[in-house]
């Protein structure tokens, strides 16, 4: 008899959940990706920057909208223009996010990605580096692995990092010595990375230095 009055009350409650779950059946959901659904992506998906690129960009990665945002996982929106280096033309994207520019992907038209310029604080090198790292945190002193910069970032220093041929910090500081030096040493130990620069052909790397 206890078992008869514990087994009815799951037989009545049991259409009622199939009933439910039909109904439900016929509900249009939004559809919802697993990748959507992780929370590891809640957060947002930050690239990093390594010797072989940043993020997904790499040497063999063409320098068109399609390739880069699949690159960079759609986490930015992009817009193009042509400029011109050394006496070369190139065609580049920046990555945006609302009106910020956080990085510019460059090369020659229809080649392959050959440099990218990030200035977005959530993206670091995979070294640890990232926009606001102190020189002091890598470097002694500038001779023999820091130069003046050039163009935009004329008023800057450009210093190889130590694990790659392929990546650069770009330092932003405080100097009042002459512009055509470098700062002193003890003056650049509290400027801090303003830009990561990863290029594809290291002999352009080490010709900036």
């Amino acid at each position: 008899m206890t078992l008869r009055l514990r087994v009815r009350p799951m037989l009545l409650v049991l259409p009622l959940i199939l009933t439910g779950c039909s109904s439900m059946s016929n509900m249009s959901w939004p559809s919802m990706s697993w990748s959507a659904m992780n929370p590891l992506n809640w957060f947002g998906s930050s690239a990093t920057v390594s010797d072989k690129g940043v993020g997904e960009i790499t040497a063999s990665t063409p320098l068109t909208e399609t390739a880069i945002t699949d690159a960079l996982d759609g986490d930015y929106t992009l817009r193009s223009g042509m400029s011109m280096s050394n006496g070369k033309m190139l065609s580049f994207f920046q990555a945006m996010d609302g009106k910020d520019v956080k990085m510019s992907v460059s090369g020659e038209p229809k080649g392959n990605v050959q440099r990218v310029d990030v200035v977005d604080p959530k993206v670091e090198s995979e070294w640890g580096v990232k926009i606001g790292t102190p020189f002091s945190d890598l470097y002694s002193k500038a001779f023999d692995v820091c130069v003046k910069g050039e163009g935009d970032d004329a008023e800057n220093v450009e210093c190889k990092a130590p694990q790659s041929a392929h990546v650069t910090y770009v330092f932003s500081g405080i100097w009042h010595g002459p512009d055509s030096l470098m700062p002193s040493d003890d003056a650049l130990k509290d400027w801090k990375v303003s830009k990561i620069i990863w290029r594809a052909n290291p002999l352009q790397a080490a010709a900036a230095q």
